[in-house]
């Protein structure tokens, strides 16, 4: 295939930056839902204590989550639909994604990570066998959970507020200083940590990846501070949103997958 072109480099990068851009901050301009809408939450809410009332719930503007919002890229991009259902006798985000990429989002007050651990459960459907993290124009996912962070941007490098910049310019928000990903990569990576192709601010740790453990559910508890000083060689500055996406816009191809309950708690076991 060769390399991507100037052009969609330029627009993959309006795409990741507009992505960390709304992601956490506020909903994207193509939601009808407004800043005043998005109450900053104490603590994310588990799917599995959320009332389905009976039915299967398709989240949208018109019907979020209980501190749950949905947000998308930009407004061309088809949307991923996320249902609130019954699965295998809990209540779960069933995601699924058809040449598509949006998300949910909870808006967080800032809180401290020191001695907190993310716990969460996810199980992938599907394998996306073109999708390439590493690689900006095929970085798609059946999994990712992300988690925003604020920070002293006046440190940050030309590049990165050149990036800051562009996306404020696109989206009308400010990025986060620093976004961290938990990804389900399609390939297997040298080193578990992947950086974004146009930005430092934005990681992406491989727990999962390949096709082994598809149709299983898979449980992970992870330091947040540890993880995030590996990641971006410092410490973490306060958290301030939690987000899922599953995505394949880039691929265009389809894929499904579930989220079980996120939780942030302290390890006093330490």
């Amino acid at each position: 295939m060769g390399n991507p072109s100037k052009e969609h480099v330029s627009m993959k990068l309006i795409h990741m930056s507009a992505l960390a851009a709304t992601l956490f901050i506020s909903a994207c301009t193509t939601t009808s839902i407004t800043s005043s809408d998005l109450k900053h939450q104490e603590d994310v809410n588990k799917f599995s204590l959320l009332d389905t009332r009976g039915k299967e719930i398709l989240v949208s503007e018109n019907e979020p989550l209980p501190g749950w919002f949905p947000w998308t890229l930009t407004p061309n991009k088809n949307k991923t639909s996320y249902t609130l259902k019954k699965y295998q006798g809990r209540t779960v985000i069933h995601a699924d994604a058809d040449q598509s990429a949006s998300g949910l989002m909870v808006p967080l007050k800032p809180k401290t990570v020191q001695g907190k651990e993310l716990i969460w459960e996810w199980k992938a459907l599907g394998h996306i066998a073109q999708a390439d993290n590493s690689q900006g124009y095929t970085d798609d996912a059946p999994l990712r959970l992300m988690l925003a962070f604020d920070g002293d941007k006046s440190k940050l490098s030309l590049k990165d507020q050149m990036a800051f910049e562009l996306a404020h310019l696109i989206s009308g928000q400010e990025m986060p200083y620093a976004t961290l990903m938990y990804i389900w990569s399609s390939q297997s990576h040298e080193s578990p940590i992947i950086s974004n192709k146009y930005t430092s601010r934005i990681k992406m740790i491989v727990v999962d990846s390949g096709v082994e453990h598809i149709g299983q559910w898979r449980k992970y508890q992870r330091n947040i501070e540890n993880d995030y000083r590996e990641a971006f060689q410092e410490l973490p500055g306060k958290l301030i949103g939690v987000g899922i996406m599953t995505d394949t816009d880039n691929t265009k191809s389809l894929v499904k997958a579930i989220y079980g309950d996120i939780e942030i708690k302290r390890n006093y076991s330490k």
